[in-house]
């Protein structure tokens, strides 16, 4: 059987011509946009601020119709326990759920102001329906309504029990 003679690989083309720039990875017009863009919206808000235009999206204000005061233990990444400010164990929930996200969320809170400690968060019922956790060590707030009927319905329970 006769051995076919190899050819040599087919050699590329180089990509860079010498003395051409390369093609441009982001086009000036885009470029130039991106920057108007993020010079439009700081002239807004320095408007905004110095014309002293109220906030959007602010919850309306009511009174406090419940509060009690609750220590969120974020165990693992599904446990949680939920207890009262004296350590009686209110709840044990293994499968944790929105309690054990918002206990996350208040720890990594903490963490970010350098609490070391885990002092009790305010479940705050207002008159207005509105329902809220309040961390009085680092003024960090949520409010509960806005994650769901059945993430409210977590921490309603807790706030009903006695």
């Amino acid at each position: 059987m006769a051995q076919l003679p190899l050819s040599p690989a087919p050699q590329r083309p180089e990509t860079k011509t010498p003395g051409k720039p390369e093609a441009e990875l982001i086009p000036k017009p885009l470029l130039r946009a991106m920057i108007g863009i993020a010079l439009l919206s700081l002239a807004l808000t320095t408007y905004a601020v110095l014309t002293g235009r109220p906030h959007e999206g602010v919850p309306a204000p009511g009174k406090v119709v419940a509060e009690k005061l609750v220590v969120l233990k974020d165990i693992d990444a599904r446990h949680a326990t939920v207890s009262d400010p004296e350590g009686n164990i209110l709840l044990d929930l293994p499968e944790g759920g929105f309690v054990d996200v918002m206990a996350a969320a208040v720890r990594r809170s903490r963490a970010v102001a350098r609490i070391t400690d885990n002092p009790p968060v305010r479940i705050v019922r207002y008159d207005n329906g509105r329902l809220a956790m309040e961390d009085p060590a680092t003024g960090w707030s949520t409010e509960l309504y806005a994650f769901g009927a059945d993430s409210k319905a977590a921490f309603e329970r807790i706030l009903d029990m006695k």
